[in-house]
């Protein structure tokens, strides 16, 4: 939704144009032969695109991200000290977009202890990255992270609060959290809102569906496009498929996420991320509307298990309208080894598996997904 102001704003501006080319149509006659060349230019004046809305938005979106941890040592840390060297040439291509999206799945803090206590410290997977590495954030060009998982409290507030300073302190826009449930930032001529939602202590609760659709309506009120994320799904290789059902782990409801991102996108939603199942899932078009039911592990060092499935994960690239409609989109297929980063994956292993869970769990697909990972409708 355009903001009125901005609509009055166009207007004016459009009818000054408008009524310029009609005094001239009629009062120039022969003398102006270049008449006809602006009546054929003057709709790329900015006013008029923008009213048009003929300007298209890249979002890309990629899952979990955890730099490497200093809990319970630091040599959980990657070579050189360096988590850029960790996102390899990926870096340039999240640059790219107008909107980057990821999960970080734990938080910055130099000094601090766990929120609970931890015995066996070799079995206790808790993420304390250094404050140094928020940076690689921004120079790899993310715009918008959910915070809203199962990791970003693993050492109490101090851990919470520090992260967001930074995060503020970089430009980077954040959800998720019962104190930062949403963000609206602009980015050129739209207005964006961001909110994520999970199923644990401290986060938005993806459980209360009500609540989450009044939020979302909340932003679409007032925004242009509406970005959201979900931390949802139980965890694991046998966990892969989306089951339209409430998905319980270790006993904790993991939410429905398949009735979860419909209401979402029903409630005004244009673009939903998933994450959380540590494996990738079926993506799926709702309403002209992109659902990715689970980005995976993009890049996460020392302590993730990245065997099999774990291993492998999509990057997403949309090709959206300024109204959030899906028109197209790309999977770059990535893959991790232990301690090895993330890196481009020419085996194209991830988009196999998008393309077979796609097809198993939403057979009425109005998508097809080439095997070079393109998104086009049918």
């Amino acid at each position: 939704m355009i903001k009125p102001i901005l609509i009055s704003t166009m207007k004016r501006d459009l009818c000054s144009i408008l009524l310029y080319l009609v005094l001239l149509f009629f009062f120039c006659n022969d003398a102006c032969p270049q008449v006809h060349e602006y009546l054929h230019v003057s709709v790329k004046h900015p006013a008029y695109r923008l009213w048009a809305k003929e300007k298209n938005v890249v979002i890309t979106g990629v899952g979990d991200i955890m730099f490497g941890t200093t809990f319970p040592s630091a040599r959980f840390l990657p070579a050189h000290d360096n988590p850029l060297v960790l996102l390899g040439d990926l870096a340039d291509t999240l640059a790219k977009s107008d909107i980057t999206f990821g999960n970080l799945e734990g938080s910055f803090l130099d000094e601090g202890e766990p929120a609970k206590k931890c015995r066996d410290t070799t079995i206790c997977y808790l993420f304390r990255m250094p404050e140094r590495y928020a940076g690689a954030l921004a120079v790899a060009g993310f715009d918008i992270l959910s915070l809203a998982n199962n990791h970003f409290g693993d050492f109490g507030i101090p851990s919470r609060i520090r992260t967001m300073q930074l995060l503020d302190s970089l430009g980077i826009e954040y959800a998720g959290l019962i104190e930062k449930p949403y963000s609206i930032f602009s980015r050129g001529s739209l207005v964006y809102g961001f909110c994520a939602f999970a199923p644990n202590a401290g986060t938005v609760s993806i459980i209360n569906i009500p609540e989450a659709e009044a939020l979302v309506r909340k932003l679409k009120d007032t925004c242009d496009i509406v970005i959201v994320s979900f931390h949802g799904g139980a965890e694991g290789a046998e966990y892969q498929h989306v089951t339209r059902k409430e998905e319980l782990f270790f006993g904790e409801s993991r939410g429905n996420v398949y009735e979860f991102s419909h209401r979402m996108i029903d409630s005004g939603a244009d673009v939903v991320f998933g994450h959380g199942p540590h494996v990738t899932r079926a993506i799926e078009v709702y309403r002209n509307r992109f659902i990715g039911y689970s980005l995976g592990n993009f890049c996460t060092y020392g302590r993730f298990n990245l065997s099999g499935p774990n291993g492998i994960a999509p990057v997403i690239i949309l090709n959206i309208n300024t109204s959030g409609k899906f028109l197209s989109g790309r999977i770059i297929p990535v893959f991790q080894v232990y301690n090895g980063g993330v890196r481009v994956d020419p085996e194209k292993r991830v988009i196999r598996k998008i393309k077979e869970l796609t097809s198993a769990d939403f057979p009425e697909s109005v998508i097809n997904i080439s095997d070079n990972g393109e998104i086009t409708y049918k």
